[in-house]
């Protein structure tokens, strides 16, 4: 019944404007609800109204597309405008977990400009397919020629296709109790490569390597048709090289709901969503413990996989069970909060040190100055706190990856490298804005730096590369604000909403 309470006073049509679904799970089935109707959603794609008219029509992982019919419609204002790809599938993901999901949960409507709660001028975190839309690029030997393809993957499907890149066979993409995996791995794209890239040897003869190298690249938050389209017009001279190597999805990577960054980083990197792996969001209340658990943040990004449910394996884990132990790393998590298992860490480095705050003042001296930085194109960004330390992590990223390539002999069978100025530049500008493709320019020179370095190692060629991100983005309209705290007060019922969005229910 404060379920029915709840969902009753947020569908209001006067939260319209800020409200644009109300999502849950009822007898096994996935809900959907607002001031237009309720509807069923069943995972085999069926819609069944309940009341009114169905407030999710659309789940097409391909709407606005091309482009320009997302340019067309920046940001839709009501949910029949809208797709909701794999929402069935999703929310009952999103409401797996009996401890950690919450009853009842909240989704923003794409304008709604929060900035008191948390908000910025470009959001996230939505069921909605802009939202959701993360980028995918791969290139190099594994990976077919086919330039930008009209089709869809989903983030889930990533650490499964670079645990097969790697060589991990399919028969072990489970979790450690031998379930499969919620993504499967791209091989529609993939192509078999022992001819083309021939192991090097040692002097007498040893393969002392692998025939192929993988490096996995995740710009948090990049827009996916912003960056296709920059880099189709000679914007991202590093995309674009990858594109002319490989190919691109145009409809992209669905990611997870909540479509927010601890979320899909766990999800890439374990191949389930967040019903198994539960990280459930960036802040999420445990009943089992009591706690509120907020992973994303500076005092505990370094522990984020202690939350990790028991049984799941992340693709480092996946690739170590078949890659020989060696003196140097098989695998490599730079800049990654998910990082278990991985052979090198910069959050191990970080946990041994104490954490993030113990470590800061022996770090000083690391963090580069970004400033002085050479891809800092537009030094007025850095007036945004967020840009400003995103350099800083993103020049040492590179750093770091540069060490682990120091020779191509010794360097990882899989490396995993996230930056994170995108999502910076896309949270303060919003999608377009100058400041968005300011970031993406700086972060695509710093790919750029990476190629010219394997280049000069002469294994360029050689090199498996899969370009993602975690979610999309979409601009929020400041003159939409409002909150639906006000409703659930007026209730009187007890309840947690951390997000805010994620209702539960005392």
């Amino acid at each position: 019944m404060s379920r029915d309470a709840v969902v009753a006073a947020l569908t209001a049509p006067e939260l319209a404007p800020v409200v644009d679904l109300v999502v849950w799970v009822e007898d096994g089935a996935a809900m959907a609800a607002n001031h237009l109707g309720r509807v069923r959603l069943h995972a085999d794609g069926r819609h069944e109204v309940v009341a009114g008219q169905d407030p999710v029509p659309s789940t097409d992982p391909m709407a606005f597309l091309p482009y320009a019919a997302e340019l067309a419609s920046p940001g839709p204002r009501v949910s029949t405008d809208n797709a909701y790809p794999y929402a069935a599938r999703r929310i009952l993901s999103a409401f797996g977990d009996a401890d950690r999901s919450p009853d009842v949960a909240v989704v923003h409507t794409p304008r709604h400009f929060f900035p008191d709660e948390g908000g910025h001028r470009g959001e996230h975190g939505s069921l909605d397919v802009i939202q959701s839309r993360a980028p995918l690029v791969m290139a190099g030997p594994g990976v077919q020629r086919l330039g930008a393809v009209d089709d869809h993957a989903r983030l889930v499907d990533v650490g499964p296709t670079l645990a097969v890149l790697c060589g991990v066979p399919e028969a072990d993409l489970a979790d450690a109790g031998g379930e499969p995996l919620d993504g499967t791995p791209l091989t529609q794209y993939l192509r078999p490569t022992a001819a083309e890239v021939q192991p090097r040897t040692d002097a007498e003869g040893v393969p002392a390597n692998p025939p192929r190298r993988v490096v996995g690249i995740l710009w948090d938050g990049a827009h996916c048709g912003d960056l296709l389209a920059m880099a189709e017009a000679g914007e991202l001279p590093g995309v674009a090289w990858l594109l002319e190597r490989g190919m691109a999805l145009r409809g992209g990577a669905v990611a997870e709901f909540p479509s927010v960054t601890l979320t899909n980083h766990t999800s890439i990197l374990t191949g389930v969503g967040p019903g198994r792996h539960g990280v459930l969001g960036n802040v999420f209340f445990d009943r089992a413990t009591g706690e509120r658990v907020v992973p994303n943040e500076a005092a505990t990004w370094h522990r984020s996989a202690e939350w990790l449910r028991p049984g799941v394996r992340t693709v480092f884990e996946m690739v170590n069970d078949h890659v020989p132990q060696r003196s140097s790393p098989r695998t490599a998590s730079v800049d990654e909060a998910i990082d278990r298992g991985a052979d090198y860490g910069t959050m191990a480095l970080l946990r041994q040190a104490g954490g993030f705050h113990a470590a800061a003042d022996g770090m000083g001296d690391l963090m580069p100055d970004p400033a002085t930085s050479v891809f800092l194109q537009h030094p007025e960004h850095l007036d945004d706190s967020y840009f400003h330390w995103g350099m800083q992590v993103d020049d040492l990223g590179l750093q770091q990856v540069l060490q682990l390539w120091e020779d191509a002999d010794t360097a990882p069978v899989l490396t995993w490298w996230a930056n994170v100025v995108t999502d910076a530049g896309y949270h303060g500008g919003g999608p377009r804005s100058p400041m968005a493709r300011d970031a993406l320019r700086q972060s695509d020179a710093r790919l750029v730096a990476f190629l010219d370095h394997l280049e000069s190692l002469g294994v360029r060629d050689e090199v498996t590369f899969l370009l993602t991100a975690d979610h999309g983005f979409e601009a929020a309209d400041p003159s939409v604000t409002g909150s639906w705290a006000p409703a659930l007060e007026a209730l009187g019922i007890p309840y947690r909403d951390e997000g805010p969005g994620f209702v539960y229910l005392l």
